[in-house]
């Protein structure tokens, strides 16, 4: 293994950057000039709930209808859900770094037992991309976290490779759930996803999404929780994610204690083959750093090991100010 290769869910990765969740990772072309270009692993393109629950659905209907045989036989060959199945296979055939295919999911319903499916194409984990809307106001704050909870263990009953949650940062007590999830078996947890947000067109008078890709400034809102999630007693892998836009990006994430990093808006402006380049530039810092591997330097400024770790508790922009006078 190289300078750069990292742990990660017990997998063996030639370095920290992984492709994440997107449209770049939906083709078997692209998944190897991601390897070709320095991947230490992909993350497919994510199976909806929906997609899943309309395969599910559709399995008994020719017993229940025969004459319906045609347009079954017809819809689980086109499906998108056994094309992802066969994504994974190829994929595992294919590639010799790990495989995680991802699932965006609203619920905690009957889709869950499709994860094995997952698993018996071979894949090497199983990323779940999820957040429930709290969107009723008479349910506390615990009641939407059981979800996630309950989520968690009907998954954990299922398949037996190692499980991933990526998260919103949007929980009453970030470290409190990521203990939760630890408890339960998650082995590694993603922060943070980005969701559809809505935006509103003034001229047009009209609701329309806010920008898809993530930017450098909003990395502040991850490497707080990172660099405090990595000092806790939690046995739990973290991957970082969003405003990554380059290998001193990366590097900002791995000192605060995350053991990978995602990379997804900046390939698509500068195409698979920038991972090279963000490769070079860790290696190159840590040449100039003296650093012999990512797991010296990794979560050397998190909040345990930081000499002023007060920074990370920091609220209020009248408290930082007065505290540097």
């Amino acid at each position: 293994m190289g300078r750069l290769s990292v742990k990660y869910l017990g997998l063996d990765l030639k370095s920290p950057l992984i492709v994440s969740s997107s449209r770049l990772t939906s083709g078997l072309d692209h998944l190897k000039e991601a390897e070709d270009s320095g991947a230490g692993a992909v993350v497919l393109k994510s199976l909806f709930e929906e997609q899943i629950d309309h395969y599910i659905h559709s399995i008994p209907l020719a017993a229940d209808y025969p004459e319906a045989d045609d347009y079954v036989s017809y819809y689980m060959r086109s499906n998108t859900v056994d094309e992802y199945l066969s994504l994974i296979k190829n994929a595992k055939e294919s590639l010799s770094i790990p495989v995680i295919p991802s699932i965006n999911c609203y619920s905690s319903g009957g889709w869950t037992g499709f994860a094995r499916n997952i698993a018996e194409a071979g894949a090497d984990a199983i990323e779940i991309n999820v957040f429930f809307l709290p969107d009723d106001r008479k349910k506390s704050a615990s009641d939407s976290e059981k979800v996630y909870l309950e989520l968690v263990e009907k998954l954990k009953k299922t398949v037996k490779i190692p499980l991933v949650l990526k998260i919103g940062f949007r929980f009453s007590n970030i470290l409190n759930i990521i203990d939760q999830f630890y408890m339960r078996g998650v082995a590694g947890v993603v922060m943070f996803n980005r969701f559809y947000e809505p935006d509103i067109d003034i001229d047009r008078m009209d609701i329309i999404p806010a920008p898809v890709f993530s930017r450098e400034e909003e990395m502040r809102y991850v490497l707080r929780w990172i660099g405090m999630a990595s000092a806790e007693d939690i046995k739990i892998d973290i991957s970082a994610s969003t405003g990554v836009r380059s290998g001193k990006h990366a590097i900002k994430y791995l000192l605060a204690g995350a053991d990978t990093v995602q990379v997804c808006s900046v390939l698509y402006s500068k195409g698979l083959q920038f991972l090279k380049v963000m490769n070079r530039e860790i290696e190159e810092w840590m040449e100039r750093k003296e650093f012999g591997s990512v797991d010296e330097f990794r979560g050397r400024l998190n909040y345990r090991n930081y000499t002023r770790p007060v920074v990370y508790e920091r609220t209020q922009f009248m408290k930082y100010f007065a505290a540097e006078e």
